[in-house]
């Protein structure tokens, strides 16, 4: 595996960065990461190589460019309370844009021919649902996204196969939102949504034991299926 920073145009002319992770062993297909509020940091660049290690093209947008290019903010309470500034004056609509930027460079990659998927955690779930419903995507899997339910008129007009996973714990995107959430959906295949009534808010990334290691395994066959990578 390879990995650097690469730039994508942005809409107004100028550029961001993106954390890049080539496969040693491609599949053909792409996944893009969608950070946290805490911007793109060791987790997340890790998580990309994870699936670039398993054949995925990964790259992971820095969505807070415009506020201040290259945030990574600690799990301390400095970096909570300095993260939720950033997402106060985020703007959504402008982020969904450079998502979808980012996923139309990996199609002009001279050796890129496969499909690309959009997997977000916390604040990158509710913008990879919403990129489910608003971007040329083939498929988008949500982590614990947070305020997804300000947004379910959406839901209607998913246009590529959704998974989401939840933990019972969470008090971000607690038990009665997931509850609207789901009430929402269309039906399954095209959208399908996982409770895990034991984790919390970002168990995927941090220490969520066998909770974690199910939803990756649920991805990994999700992203397949929806993608059509080899076996």
């Amino acid at each position: 595996m390879h990995s650097r920073y690469e730039p994508i145009a942005a809409g107004d002319g100028r550029t961001f960065s993106a954390y890049v992770a080539e496969p040693a062993h491609a599949n053909g297909h792409a996944v893009i990461i969608l950070q946290e509020i805490f911007g793109v940091t060791d987790t997340i660049r890790a998580l990309a190589d994870r699936y670039a290690a398993e054949g995925y093209l990964a790259l992971a947008p820095d969505l807070f460019w415009r506020l201040e290019p290259g945030v990574e903010l600690p799990h301390d309470k400095a970096g909570v309370a300095k993260a939720f500034e950033y997402l106060e004056r985020f703007d959504e609509d402008t982020g969904i844009d450079d998502i979808g930027r980012t996923v139309a460079q990996v199609r002009t990659r001279p050796d890129f021919a496969g499909k690309v998927a959009v997997l977000g955690l916390c604040l990158g779930g509710k913008l990879a649902y919403r990129a489910a419903a608003t971007l040329d995507i083939d498929a988008a899997v949500t982590f614990y996204g947070v305020g997804v339910e300000a947004h379910l008129d959406e839901a209607a007009r998913l246009a590529c196969p959704l998974m989401l996973h939840y933990g019972g714990r969470d008090r971000y995107a607690p038990p009665a939102a997931v509850d609207q959430i789901e009430a929402a959906l269309p039906p399954a295949p095209l959208a399908v949504l996982h409770r895990y009534p034991e984790a919390d808010h970002g168990f995927y990334t941090r220490g969520g034991g066998m909770d974690a290691d199910i939803a990756h395994e649920r991805t990994q066959r999700f992203l397949q299926q929806a993608l059509g990578v080899a076996s």
